[in-house]
């Protein structure tokens, strides 16, 4: 399923790229998203956060999600809205993972474990990162706690869907930058850990803005259809003003110019978080990280050579530093650079991961995530993600 879905996307996106002015039609996109969920009653903000819940607190997961987020997630990168597939792979891996856990009759731990399996499939075969999907499932739900228990279903789930997607020549994200690593010095590694504090700044910025928008345009527009329409005309009206499909859809094209290039504006992340705060915050459907992986590689290319870095090594450290700060999963993290950018610099990657994840504070994508223990001290403090 996850393979079909990173098809299906793909297509949207190659659709939406050859007739850009698609985007002109989003707000009608978001009209068909909310009469999607209306007619089929399911709650149109029951997203990610819900199957984050169902693992800690047995939470029903509707397998409708299935299908209404494959859908919804299609229509918004065919019609440009700024989004990314992560979500739509955790709701989806989670809403099956669910359904085979009640044709089974699983009890309720059992129950967890098999929609964390779900998580890590879909994920896996969406990015071509198993150790990443597996990783993120368990560490995801309880900052601070690692649900070791599922480390073997997760990392078979993730390596099965992996190999599905290869066979279907399903291209990993994969970026080389061995080229613009620097040596393992002092110099380098303060560097690092300045550009991460930077970016997890930016994390913080990125969080509040998601929740702000959200909140905001909830208290505007009490009618979901007229929320989503005004969300889509706002979306399309910056991108006719800014004169550039840059920030539409997933943003690859920038993300591959900061990474392989080194190219990128400085305010390029600024324009990135307001689309992606007005589109998920008017209902269109996706996911953040993506987004995030735009708005770390962006920072860090322009930031990099004020600190004295290669662009294109800057960039990546934005993408890890910035993965970690928004989602608070610093082992997943790491595993991250390792597969998208290889073992050259695994180090540094660690450093940016650690300072990022420290600095970050209790912010978070996803509200309903627990944060068990304090950042700074060894401190039991079990709050949610703000």
């Amino acid at each position: 399923m996850g393979t079909f879905f990173h098809m299906a996307v793909i297509k949207a996106t190659e659709v939406r790229e050859g007739l850009p002015q698609l985007v002109y039609l989003l707000p009608v996109g978001g009209l068909a998203i909310v009469f999607l969920y209306r007619i089929t009653k399911t709650d149109e903000d029951a997203g990610t956060n819900l199957i984050i819940s169902s693992i800690r607190t047995n939470t029903h997961v509707p397998i409708l999600m299935a299908p209404l987020i494959f859908l919804s997630t299609c229509i918004t990168h065919l019609l440009g809205g700024s989004a990314g597939r992560e979500g739509a792979a955790l709701q989806l891996g989670g809403s099956i993972g669910a359904k085979v856990g009640e044709l089974l009759k699983l009890d309720e731990k059992d129950m967890s474990l098999v929609i964390m399996c779900g998580m890590s499939g879909v994920f896996a075969a969406l990015f071509g990162t198993p150790l990443t999907a597996c990783f993120f499932a368990m560490e995801v739900i309880s900052v601070g706690v690692i649900y070791y228990v599922g480390l073997v279903p997760c990392l078979g789930s993730a390596l099965i869907a992996y190999k599905v997607s290869l066979l279907f020549r399903m291209a990993p994200t994969r970026f080389s930058i061995s080229q613009f690593v620097p040596a393992l010095d002092l110099t380098s590694v303060v560097q690092v850990g300045v550009l991460s504090a930077l970016c997890a700044v930016v994390s913080i910025l990125f969080c509040m803005t998601m929740k702000y928008t959200h909140d905001k345009l909830n208290s505007l527009f009490s009618n979901t259809y007229i929320k989503a329409f005004a969300g889509g005309i706002f979306i399309a009206a910056l991108t006719f003003i800014l004169g550039t499909y840059d920030y539409n859809g997933a943003g690859m094209g920038v993300i591959i110019g900061a990474l392989e290039q080194g190219k990128a504006n400085w305010y390029d992340f600024i324009f990135k978080i307001i689309f992606t705060a007005v589109t998920i915050g008017a209902g269109f459907k996706g996911g953040e990280i993506v987004p995030t992986i735009f708005i770390g590689s962006a920072f860090g290319c322009a930031a990099a050579p004020l600190l004295g870095m290669e662009p294109q090594f800057g960039a990546a450290v934005g993408v890890v530093a910035l993965f970690c700060g928004v989602v608070n999963c610093p082992a997943a993290s790491i595993f991250l650079s390792l597969e998208i950018f290889g073992s050259e610099g695994l180090l540094l990657f660690a450093a940016a991961s650690g300072v990022s994840y420290m600095l970050s504070g209790y912010y978070g994508l996803y509200s309903s995530q627990k944060i068990m223990y304090s950042k700074l001290k060894p401190e039991y403090i079990n709050i949610n993600a703000k």
